[in-house]
């Protein structure tokens, strides 16, 4: 692939996949994109981890260790279908509260009816709004969370400022998104199964091979590790650092409001 990645100095905003768009262009494909697979969301994560998204999900949870006690906020983004939050209310053995935001409507109504399933309701509120605009006062969350969510958003500095402004003094971002491979050999593979597999066997499967050719382009061209830990520490986070997953599929980058 001749396409490169965006760095730290931005580009997300308008690159619609491997498209170049206009500015504010982005956001609305994107819903479009959502509101498509919302039915088939962790069916897609699935095809395009091979069911490894649920082990660096677990993981994710593990490094962020909820604690077991009432009163913990944490607001989880682009999270719709509550994938993250309820684990997170779990393994906080049902203390945490979770807000889980999303712009689309379609992702959270999913994210409504798993709740009420599982009987979290009580520990889960879902809000529909834009990552870089978060209707929350300063200060107001123990941890922001975002899983394969941030390469969507048009501006991610601006939404990086946000997490920053909502969070509490000491505490914690977390993003886990699909990164650049650093392993030789599994690159090569898993570019050949990004480009070749998955967006056939998106279409077999929803009728719709589209919104996977967009969600494997915006994965080649979203920042690789280190450009986007620039980007969080630019943003106003410390000690900020990351860990890579299955040879660097994904990765998982970590910042403090101190």
């Amino acid at each position: 692939m001749s396409v490169e990645r965006t760095t730290a100095a931005g580009g997300m905003e308008t690159s619609y996949g491997f498209r170049k768009v206009g500015a504010g262009e982005k956001q609305p494909l994107v819903n479009d994109v959502f509101h498509k697979v919302a039915n088939r969301y962790d069916l897609m994560n699935d095809l395009m981890s091979a069911g490894l998204h649920r082990l660096w999900k677990d993981a994710m949870v593990a490094w962020l260790t909820p604690p077991k006690r009432p009163g913990w906020k944490v607001l989880d983004v682009a999270g719709g279908t509550g994938d993250i939050a309820f684990r997170i209310v779990e393994a906080s053995q049902r203390q945490a509260h979770a807000t889980v935001l999303d712009i689309n409507g379609s992702m959270l109504s999913v994210g409504r009816d798993r709740a009420e399933k599982l009987g979290l309701a009580a520990n889960t509120d879902f809000v529909e709004a834009n990552a870089e605009a978060l209707p929350f006062e300063d200060d107001t969350f123990d941890a922001y969370t975002i899983a394969f969510g941030i390469r969507n958003v048009p501006r991610i500095e601006v939404a990086l400022a946000e997490a920053y402004r909502v969070l509490k003094r000491g505490g914690r971002f977390l993003c886990l998104e699909f990164s650049e491979v650093e392993m030789p050999l599994l690159d090569k593979a898993y570019e050949s199964w990004s480009f070749n597999a998955i967006p056939r066997i998106g279409k077999a499967v929803t009728g719709d091979g589209e919104p996977y050719s967009y969600l494997v382009e915006s994965i080649r061209k979203f920042p690789n590790q280190q450009n986007f830990a620039s980007m969080i520490a630019r943003a106003g986070f410390d000690r900020v650092t990351f860990r890579n997953y299955s040879g660097g599929i994904a990765a998982l980058h970590s910042g403090w409001k101190l």
